[in-house]
């Protein structure tokens, strides 16, 4: 299977920050994003084939990015989707989403929240069970529109103090890295 990584949002894609904090820190998702794709395909090596959707730095449409990962997954066959993101919004934790119904990502969206949660103990899992799976499911463009089963994680929040040291400390990043790797190399 080829790992499909979509590194949600560009440098220039507004409002995806978090504040600046009192010591002047302050996160930019895109950097985040890109950081942790490339820290798992390191991680993946010779032994999965991964492939780095969006390797500018800019914004790239949505439209372009389902345009290349379904390309990829007409010249390699088997594929999954993964968005990388950083949340915001006034809340903590991971959040895994699908499509709406049941979809051949549910499988893997379940596999991948049980290796965050045993990775990552003390860190909430924010789980939506009323379709019987603990994804959350949305309507959002890449999950729709790319042929392949396709994730979407939120990794943290940005604008939670706590989950922003966590998202800007090099060492959470590569344990975050190593829990996705672990999961991808689950799946083959």
């Amino acid at each position: 299977m080829v790992i499909l990584l979509d590194n949600g949002h560009g440098c220039n894609t507004p409002g995806k920050r978090s504040p600046v904090w009192e010591d002047g820190t302050q996160l930019f998702e895109y950097e985040f994003n890109r950081d942790l794709v490339k820290r798992i395909i390191r991680g993946c090596g010779d032994s999965v084939r991964c492939v780095e959707i969006v390797p500018e730095i800019e914004d790239i449409s949505l439209a372009e990015r389902c345009k290349r990962a379904n390309l990829c997954q007409r010249i390699h066959g088997d594929c999954l989707f993964i968005s990388i993101h950083a949340n915001a919004g006034g809340g903590t934790g991971f959040e895994i989403f699908t499509s709406k119904g049941t979809t051949g990502a549910d499988f893997f969206a379940t596999e991948l929240i049980v290796q965050l949660e045993n990775d990552f103990r003390d860190i909430r899992m924010r789980k939506d069970f009323s379709d019987g799976d603990p994804d959350k499911e949305s309507d959002f463009y890449v999950l729709k529109h790319t042929t392949m089963p396709a994730l979407l994680a939120e990794n943290l929040f940005m604008d939670n103090y706590k989950d922003c040291r966590r998202l800007l400390n090099p060492d959470f990043r590569q344990r975050l890295a190593d829990s996705y790797v672990r999961f991808i190399k689950s799946i083959q």
